[in-house]
């Protein structure tokens, strides 16, 4: 007997499908059951492994190491929660900046706790646990003695458990020589929908004591901020700080107000009336002394206050302390909420565009003259002027931001969905909080692809790597708008050719590179899924024209005689050139025609659908006799006969005198294609077209063999005999892993498409995703499972899913699990909701997001319930995948919170 957290184990991916087929009609279902459960045999996990729900996991001790969980706004930057319940990466200041650099001379920021316990035998601890000992020394970067904040030496608890349910973060603190047991929850407002509260630039802390003695425990409690907007001498002489009373401290300078390092922070209690030191101790020269003497402060008990404004010692390090006092009773307990909130308005990275991008000065102290405006100011400038106003404005809507992100938090993680999916959803919406993205201050999304350390990676909102993310369409709809207009209205020029690196700031940019046709098509895919989402027909009308200038250029470019490949060499996200058509960048052309065809039949504009459609049969045609060998679809390389003469030329005039290299490129062909490979997003853009509701003309029972053969080959449970001579710390040694690519048939070119041997996270979310979606659920789950397991805080943090840089932007891939394991999609186009999960749970219940609400869907043997908890939702029809065939129900309702809605079967 099943329950409703609590999988039904089956034995076979088959039983999983059958319990809710996912086809739209017989010619989808596998022609045996044989066919759909070859690939299950000998995997790696039971079923009782990969269906059962429960808690999320915790870290501690060594799997606390590299934890390091984003606290902050989308597109406001973000401080990191450690494994240990300390802060770290203040990431604030419009780049990334971590911890992961050699020590020097200056000290880090500083943000930490301290818990007093008063009494005749008095203790005193920094609230964070055991400092992890492979970071102290960490192969020689911290040869300065760990020389980094000053803190980090203090007395700690002894144990720390970690837990994070994202956008939340629990660290649980226990000691034996102190009565209080600490639970520090931290997180920022995550609400769907809501991209202002979701974007405010703070890090909110609830630190809640708890009595676990006999006696009554005299306390106090004391939060300390190093300054944050210091300025740019030397010696902070150009901080300033103002004590917020009855509050905190807000620190500034006095900088130009145009300056790049004009800005403040601020540190506030939230509802309590706090002692405020508003300003250190300042001590010109060694950085250490402004520390020493706040311990010797509050271990003594002797917390000293003041107002901040101490105008003759000026230099030497800054900050400032907020305390409260309590005394709790035996098995009492009492929270502490603190915010810590950021506001630089200045902006001087410029990348991409045709001005000149570099600009004379430091980084992080560039000014233009002064009147003259930055180059860009972020988004939350807008809306508070300064970091105080931040911090009053949580203050004051503390209660509505808190419920409202719990609201959240508990719809998604009451799921029907194994533990480790809900990990790897939410764990990569953490990418929306990091140093990745940035928002302009009109609103619109910019990002990296991941992050270096201190600067971000690959810019440009880059297509064919934000191709695979699906959070930001589903969950924050306008924003990810903002990246079609991007593209389509300032990426593009007049001939169709989009650059595939937007500029920031906006603006024009250089077309003098190739296209990259996958990134290009699937934009064109993508302008679909949000005409779906967000329902806006007049949106879709001004998108139209652009999304068929951009469709006919890749057309002409690299399938110029209509034959329904990509012949030409096409640029991809594997940084190369494929020469001759693939399997690939095909099916996104594939996707693109259809999605076009259908987008042009609701504008009016019939000739073009017909066009679209007849070569969107061809391109199916084509892959299906001239790609498809069997088992999946590959490519067929391809450099005569072409308009691109360049390698045709080139090899023509190799003889026996030619370099090694060139009689390699004459024997093999171009460098770097996969020819014979299974490449495993070799079908990404039947997977965008399933998720976004796109028809396209693809046998379906080839696009099921291709996902089968994808798993059975390039799925490996343990890497250590894979040699791969690329970036290898993706996956490797015994761990688990889906490689890009395989050549099951042989044919291995000597130099494969750059990356081939690697994992990359993104991809393998796209593959579980997919074959899930089909009714392989629990090949789909494999992939998951395993991915997840590298992820464990030891080795690679888990809120970190990383690639060409941290936080990479292709994991919020992640996102589409929740649609394969639920079936959900919704049109706000037509009104109309499908729903199915391939799995036999009932009652089954799901997280959603519409452009208008959100909310939970919850699916038993006898009814439908839809829960919206914000917005509403207008339905005039309900398609449930049950069954051998989709029923479809009329169901006229509008639902809103105080009325949820539920469809008898």
């Amino acid at each position: 007997m099943s329950t409703r957290r609590e999988f039904l184990i089956t034995t076979s991916s088959a039983a999983l499908g059958a319990a809710v087929p996912m086809a739209d009609d017989q010619a989808r279902l596998p022609a045996s059951d044989a066919a759909v459960t070859a690939a299950s045999e000998g995997l790696p996990y039971s079923s009782k492994e990969l269906f059962q729900s429960g808690p999320q996991r915790t870290f501690t001790g060594d799997r606390a190491t590299q934890i390091a969980l984003p606290l902050g706004g989308i597109g406001a930057g973000c401080i990191c929660l450690n494994g240990y319940g300390g802060l770290q990466d203040f990431s604030i200041w419009n780049h990334p900046s971590t911890t992961a650099l050699p020590a020097g001379f200056a000290s880090s920021k500083a943000a930490f706790a301290i818990l007093h316990i008063k009494g005749a035998a008095p203790v005193t601890k920094l609230v964070e646990g055991p400092f992890p000992a492979l970071k102290i020394y960490d192969q020689g970067l911290q040869g300065q003695g760990y020389h980094r904040a000053g803190f980090e030496g203090f007395p700690r608890f002894e144990k720390c458990i970690l837990k994070g349910e994202y956008p939340f973060g629990e660290a649980k603190l226990n000691d034996t020589s102190v009565p209080l047991q600490v639970t520090l929850t931290a997180w920022n407002p995550f609400i769907p929908l809501d991209d202002k509260n979701s974007g405010i630039p703070c890090a909110i802390l609830e630190y809640t004591l708890h009595n676990t003695s006999s006696r009554t425990v005299d306390y106090e409690f004391s939060y300390h901020l190093s300054h944050l907007a210091p300025g740019c001498s030397g010696d902070e002489s150009a901080s300033r700080n103002t004590v917020v009373p009855e509050r905190g401290v807000f620190l500034h300078n006095i900088e130009k107000p145009n300056a790049e390092g004009y800005g403040s922070a601020c540190l506030v209690a939230i509802g309590e009336k706090p002692h405020i030191k508003g300003m250190w101790l300042r001590s010109p020269g060694w950085e250490f002394d402004s520390l020493s003497a706040l311990w010797r402060e509050v271990s003594t008990g002797n917390f000293t206050a003041n107002d901040g404004s101490n105008t003759i010692d000026t230099g030497g390090r800054n900050g400032c302390s907020i305390l409260l006092e309590g005394a709790l009773a035996p098995g009492d307990s009492r929270t502490h909420s603190v915010v810590i909130s950021w506001h630089f308005p200045n902006c001087y990275l410029g990348v991409g565009g045709i001005a000149a991008s570099e600009f004379p000065g430091t980084v992080g102290c560039r000014s233009f003259p002064e009147g003259t405006p930055p180059l860009w100011r972020p988004y939350y400038t807008s809306i508070w002027k300064d970091a105080r106003e931040v911090a009053l404005y949580v203050d004051e809507n503390y209660a509505t931001l808190h419920a409202r992100t719990v609201t959240f938090k508990h719809a998604l993680f009451s799921s029907t969905l194994p533990s480790y999916v809900l990990d790897a959803v939410s764990a990569n919406l953490a990418i929306l909080k990091s140093p990745t993205v940035l928002r302009l201050e009109n609103g619109d999304l910019w990002g990296w692809e991941g992050c270096f350390p201190d600067a971000g990676c690959c810019h440009g909102s880059c297509t064919h790597v934000w191709n695979y993310a699906q959070a930001f369409a589903h969950l924050y709809p306008h924003l990810e708008r903002t990246l079609r207009e991007l593209e389509l209205g300032r990426s593009m020029d007049e001939n169709g050719h989009v650059t595939f690196r937007s500029a920031l700031p906006e603006g024009p940019v250089k077309h003098d590179f190739h296209a990259a046709s996958d990134g290009q098509l699937g934009g064109i895919m993508k302008v679909f899924r949000d005409w779906q989402i967000c329902g806006d027909l007049d949106w879709m009308r001004k998108m139209y024209p652009l999304a068929k200038r951009s469709l006919d250029y890749c057309i002409r470019t690299w399938d110029p005689d209509h034959k329904g490949g990509l012949f030409e060499p096409h640029h991809n996200t594997y940084d190369i050139e494929f020469w001759g058509p693939d399997g690939m960048c095909g099916s996104i052309y594939l996707g693109a025609l259809s999605a076009l065809t259908q987008m042009a039949r609701a504008v009016g504009q019939t000739e073009d659908a017909e066009f679209y459609d007849d070569l969107a049969h061809r391109c199916a045609r084509f892959m299906e006799e001239q790609l498809f060998n069997g088992e999946y679809f590959q490519q067929k390389v391809q450099y005569l006969g072409l308009q691109n003469t360049t390698f045709a030329t080139l090899v023509a005039q190799v003889d026996e005198h030619s370099s090694e290299m060139r009689q390699l490129l004459k024997r093999e062909g171009p460098k770097y294609q996969y020819g014979s490979g299974c490449l495993s997003d070799g079908l990404i853009g039947a997977w965008m077209a399933r998720f976004y509701g796109i028809d396209t003309p693809l046998t379906q029972e080839k696009i099921r063999t291709s996902l089968q053969t994808i798993f059975k080959n390039n799925f490996k449970t343990d890497l250590s005999q894979h040699a791969n001579a690329q970036r290898p710390g993706y996956a490797m040694g015994h761990e688990p892993g889906l490689l890009l690519c395989t050549w099951p048939r042989g044919g291995k070119p000597t130099l494969p498409f750059v990356y081939s041997d690697e994992v990359w996270t993104g991809i393998e979310y796209q593959v579980a995703s997919h074959l899930i979606a089909e009714g392989f659920v629990k090949e789909g789950l494999t992939i998951v499972k395993a991915l997840r397991s590298r992820y464990d805080g030891r080795i690679r943090n888990p809120w970190n899913e990383y690639e060409c840089g941290n936080y990479y932007a292709r994991a919020m891939a992640s996102y589409a699990l929740l649609g394969a394991l639920s079936g959900f999609r919704y049109s706000a186009a037509h009104k109309t909701l499908w729903f199915g999960p391939p799995v036999s749970i009932r009652p089954f219940n799901t997280f959603f997001c519409a452009a208008t609400g959100f909310g939970a869907i919850e699916l038993d043997g006898r009814s439908f319930r839809v829960q919206v908890l914000e917005g509403e939702l207008q339905l005039e029809r309900l398609v449930l995948n049950g069954g051998a065939q989709p029923r479809t129900l009329d169901w006229k309702t509008t639902i809103r919170p105080d009325s949820p809605a539920v469809k008898l079967l």
